[in-house]
């Protein structure tokens, strides 16, 4: 028994020292090793809608921001509105996920593989260097400027799909990507307009009947799901 105990150390020593050592043998610097030498002809992809959806990268991001804003406001202890709060973090996580999907459409296509650090710098957007909006005076207004905000976004993708479906400086029609935002940016879009326009008349119906009490009631309703 001692003998079989002896001859297991020894394996266990054995087996530590070569291990580690093959360790060592196959740890890599990826960073030293030279770039794959892969044809770019499959990269078809005109500036015109590279551009377009870089800059929608950030659009989507600042409308995450400001719905972060937003969200962050209503949770605040003076204002305790945990159903708007819910309802705009969401809407922030929402406009993340679009930013994601469209570098990973990028991606796909053979765009954007070399430096992502343009689409992180602030202001996201050229034409909007105000200061994002921290607080509302009330719910309604809030969703007001969220039903605007969604709008803008809208207007920012059907530019994008007019660009690459009838381009002027080229005779490419990027059908793909103009099927790809249609399915799964505008349907959505569309929908989120409808849901906001509805959240707003209800609200206001509310209001009507209940006064300031009409906001506490719609705000309970928004974090349980019913509106």
């Amino acid at each position: 028994m001692t003998r079989l105990l002896y001859v297991f150390f020894i394996l266990v020593c054995i087996n530590g020292i070569f291990g580690d050592g093959l360790k060592c043998k196959f740890t890599i610097d990826m960073r030293l090793l030279k770039p794959a030498d892969i044809p770019t002809s499959w990269i078809d992809m005109t500036d015109p809608c590279t551009k377009l959806m870089e800059s929608q990268v950030k659009t989507e991001m600042e409308a995450a921001m400001k719905y972060l804003a937003m969200g962050a406001h209503f949770a605040r202890d003076t204002i305790n509105r945990p159903g708007f709060s819910k309802f705009f973090f969401e809407s922030a996580s929402e406009e993340r996920e679009h930013a994601i999907k469209i570098i990973e459409y990028l991606l796909m296509r053979g765009q954007l593989t070399n430096d992502v650090s343009k689409l992180l710098k602030y202001p996201l957007t050229t034409n909007n260097t105000n200061p994002i909006r921290q607080e509302w005076n009330n719910g309604e207004e809030a969703l007001t400027d969220a039903l605007k905000l969604e709008a803008q976004v809208t207007r920012s993708i059907r530019d994008i799909i007019i660009t690459c479906e009838t381009p002027k400086t080229s005779s490419f029609n990027d059908y793909h990507l103009v099927d790809y935002l249609i399915t799964d940016f505008l349907e959505e879009q569309y929908k989120g307009q409808r849901d906001l326009a509805g959240k707003i008349s209800v609200l206001g119906k509310m209001m009507q009947a209940h006064g300031p009490l009409g906001e506490f009631l719609f705000d309970k309703k928004l974090l349980s799901g019913e509106v």
